[in-house]
């Protein structure tokens, strides 16, 4: 990277995030795509970088959700971090950071609208994570994690278990999906202090559990969880 203007422009778009310096080199590689590298003959891009980028977020976001929610079985856990991991959660978080900006793209994909292309702003989000950590190790790659992805990890921790049913059915519905369904996948305990798992189901997928001591508690918290999901998701 040797111009001062490209410079420039990385070290504006990281003194948003008021964490330490880091090597902008390795910022400045993970906006490479495959086409820019190939058309100026680079000897790499940014997929290496993506590939351990997606390790390191998808570790933050499991030790994330594994403290925030100490109640919660691993199915849950699993079905929330992939919510918070996929193209489309990462997307949102590129385009909310304007990274389509700063690509460097190869011209026929500049011409058929590479910045905007879902498959490159995830992969470039990826792929800062991943240059991000090898600059800084992890607690710095996780502390950049957790302020980029603040509204999807809100949206997990304050969807209320509050009415939660009708409020599922209601955002199914505007989705234009069929009516969701609940099951009764367990139970356990004696008769006084009874525990019961439910299970919501939408077009036979099971989108989340929720434990309750009533089987209308357990409903409601699996509702809570499907909610959460699906809101990340859209």
């Amino acid at each position: 990277m040797d111009s001062s203007q490209r410079q420039e422009q990385l070290q504006h778009f990281w003194q948003q995030f008021h964490l330490q310096a880091i090597d902008l080199e390795g910022l400045n590689q993970a906006l490479i795509h495959p086409t820019y590298a190939f058309e100026h003959q680079l000897p790499g891009d940014n997929q290496r970088l993506e590939f351990l980028g997606d390790a390191v977020l998808g570790l933050v976001i499991a030790a994330y959700l594994y403290q925030e929610f100490p109640h919660l079985p691993e199915g849950d856990l699993t079905r929330m971090r992939a919510a918070v991991v996929c193209e489309a959660s990462l997307v949102k978080v590129a385009r909310g950071l304007r990274l389509g900006e700063l690509l460097l793209l190869g011209q026929g994909e500049e011409y058929n609208g590479g910045r905007e292309r879902p498959s490159n702003l995830a992969d470039a989000m990826e792929a800062i994570i991943g240059s991000i950590y090898l600059a800084g190790g992890y607690e710095l790659a996780r502390d950049f994690v957790l302020q980029t992805f603040t509204p999807a990890l809100a949206i997990l921790k304050e969807t209320s278990p509050i009415d939660s049913k009708s409020a599922l059915q209601e955002f199914v519905q505007q989705q234009g999906a069929e009516n969701v369904a609940y099951k009764i996948l367990e139970e356990w305990g004696p008769d006084h202090a009874k525990q019961y798992k439910a299970g919501v189901f939408l077009k036979n997928r099971l989108l989340a559990t929720g434990e309750g001591h009533s089987k209308k508690e357990a409903e409601r918290e699996a509702a809570r969880a499907a909610l959460a999901l699906l809101r990340v998701q859209n």
